[in-house]
C-alpha cells in the first residue's frame, strides 16, 4: 500500500535539510539485516531512503546491523549512519514493534540477551523468533550464522573471509570508478565471486538446507534469515526459505502485505538508485 501523505524526511544530506514530502509505502512486516554500519561498505544513503519511505507495524532487524568487527580494527561511522539509527529509533517511537536480532558481526549484544529477551529505548531484543504471517503461517526468524559451520568452529576463518570480502568490496569500488569513466554500467566483483566459485555455490546450499531443515524440524512453515548477502526466496523440502538479502551490494528487504503475502524488494532497481552516484555524506569519525 502506498500513502501520498507527505512524510518528512528529516535528516541531514550533504550538509543540506531533508523536509520534502516523499510517498510512503505502509507494510504489515519488513525484514532487514545485514546493514553493516560502522563499514565503508555499509549503503547508508539507500538505507535512508527506504526507512523514510516505509511504515509498518513490525519491523525486524535480522542481524550485523552494527559491525562490531570491524569497528573494534579500524573507526567509521559517518553521518548516514547516524541517520539510518536515527529513522530506526523514530519508527520505534511512532509505533511499530521493532526486534532487533543480533548477528555474528554485533554479536556482542547477544551476551545481554535474557530468556524472554530485552527492551532497549524501544526496540526489543531476541536471540531468535517465530513470525506469524496475517495468513497464519510460520516463519523461523533468525540471522543464521548458528547454521554456518565456519563462523561456529573455525572463527579465525570467518574473519580471514571478512577481511577478503572487505578487500573485494574495496578492489570492486575502484575498479567500478574506472568502468564509470569507460561508459559500462555497475559491475559487482564479490557477487560474480559468489556465482562463480564452486565452494561458494555449493556453501550457500548447505547453509539454505541447513535453514530450512531446522524450520521443518521445529514444524514450522519457513525461516527468514540474512548473513550470507544472498537475497533468495524458494521452497525448500516443503519449506519456504527466506533470505532477506544485505545493504552493502543488494539493498534488498523483505515485506510481508496486509494481506501475508511475502515479497522481495529490491531498493536500489526499484527506485533507479546508482551506486554509482556519490555518497553526500561528511565522514565523523574513521581510523
Amino acid at each position: 500500500m502506498t500513502d501520498k501523505s507527505a512524510y518528512p524526511a528529516c535528516g541531514k544530506q550533504g550538509g543540506h535539510r531533508m523536509d520534502l514530502p516523499v510517498s510512503v509505502e505502509h507494510y504489515r512486516t519488513v525484514f532487514i539485516s545485514d546493514l553493516h554500519l560502522g563499514t565503508r561498505g555499509c549503503r547508508g544513503e539507500f538505507l535512508a531512503d527506504f526507512l523514510r519511505r516505509v511504515r509498518c507495524d513490525r519491523l525486524y532487524l535480522v542481524g550485523d546491523i552494527i559491525d562490531g568487527w570491524r569497528l573494534r580494527k579500524a573507526w567509521y561511522w559517518d553521518q548516514q549512519h547516524d541517520e539510518v539509527l536515527r529513522l530506526i529509533l523514530r519508527h520505534a517511537r511512532s509505533g511499530t514493534e521493532v526486534i532487533y536480532i543480533p548477528g555474528n558481526h554485533d554479536e556482542m549484544f547477544r551476551a545481554w540477551l535474557q530468556p524472554d529477551g530485552l527492551e532497549v529505548a524501544g526496540i526489543r531484543l531476541m536471540r531468535e523468533a517465530v513470525h506469524e504471517t496475517a495468513d497464519g503461517r510460520q516463519f523461523l526468524v533468525m540471522h543464521g550464522d548458528e547454521f554456518d559451520s565456519v563462523v561456529r568452529y573455525a572463527k579465525f576463518l570467518a574473519v580471514l573471509g571478512d577481511w577478503a570480502y572487505t578487500l573485494a568490496l574495496e578492489i570492486n569500488r575502484w575498479f567500478n570508478a574506472v568502468r564509470r569513466r569507460m561508459g559500462y554500467p555497475y559491475w559487482s566483483l564479490s557477487a560474480w565471486l559468489k556465482r562463480q566459485v564452486k565452494e561458494a555455490v555449493k556453501a550457500i546450499d548447505r547453509f539454505e538446507n541447513a535453514l530450512a531443515g531446522e524450520a521443518r524440524r521445529r514444524g514450522l512453515d519457513g525461516v527468514v534469515c540474512g548473513h550470507i548477502h544472498h537475497a533468495e526466496m524458494r521452497e525448500v523440502n516443503g519449506v519456504l526459505y527466506i533470505n532477506d538479502g544485505d545493504w552493502v551490494e543488494s539493498c534488498t528487504a523483505l515485506v510481508e502485505h496486509a494481506d501475508g503475502q511475502l515479497e522481495l524488494i529490491d531498493w536500489a532497481a526499484r527506485n533507479q538508485l546508482s551506486f554509482f552516484a556519490g555518497r553526500r555524506s561528511e565522514v565523523l569519525q574513521t581510523a
